[in-house]
């Protein structure tokens, strides 16, 4: 499952997270932990995600790095995201309607490591996880987000992410975004 793309300076891996990886993993996101609260988000400020969520991710197989070979140094972990099939509890109830009633991956926990924003590493982890979903022939996937998320937010239109309403999540309402994939 794992995707490559070959650049002139570097090479991209898409793939299952594994255990060797959580280090660099939990690293990441405390990173976009502390950007978000930076931004003055409230997103990711209550102990969520932290340590145990990645290794449940990796244990489950949902867990999935980006990582880049440059041509003369060591892999690296510049991105990581969840993504899983069909089961998001918090989905059930949305104030407002997906664009489809079927089968769909969801995506959370998308993070791109400090040193590596701005080089469109995040293009990348969402063309792996659109990439899953055509490969499972699943024609929808589905996110939400903080309405304090700019950034995420941005992206989200982007990509053409239509805004579908609102769900929430153990700590409040958040954003709800789905992709019909051609």
């Amino acid at each position: 499952m794992p995707t490559t793309t070959a650049t002139t300076t570097a090479t991209t891996t898409f793939k299952r997270a594994t255990a060797c990886r959580h280090a660099e993993i939990w690293q990441l996101l405390q990173g976009a932990i502390a950007r978000r609260k930076a931004d003055g988000s409230k997103q990711w400020q209550n102990g969520y995600p932290n340590p145990d969520v990645v290794s449940a991710d990796i244990a489950r197989g949902a867990g999935f790095v980006l990582e880049v070979a440059p041509k003369d140094g060591v892999v690296v972990v510049v991105g990581y995201i969840a993504l899983w099939t069909n089961d998001e509890p918090s989905y059930t109830a949305i104030d407002g309607a997906w664009s489809s009633a079927g089968d769909f991956v969801v995506f959370h926990r998308l993070a791109v490591a400090s040193a590596h924003l701005g080089r469109g590493y995040a293009q990348h982890l969402f063309d792996g996880v659109e990439g899953i979903a055509r490969d499972l022939g699943v024609a929808s996937v589905r996110a939400d987000t903080n309405h304090d998320n700019p950034g995420m937010l941005s992206i989200l239109a982007k990509r053409g992410y239509r805004h579908c309403g609102v769900i929430l999540v153990r700590d409040g309402p958040r954003q709800a975004f789905d992709l019909l994939l051609p």
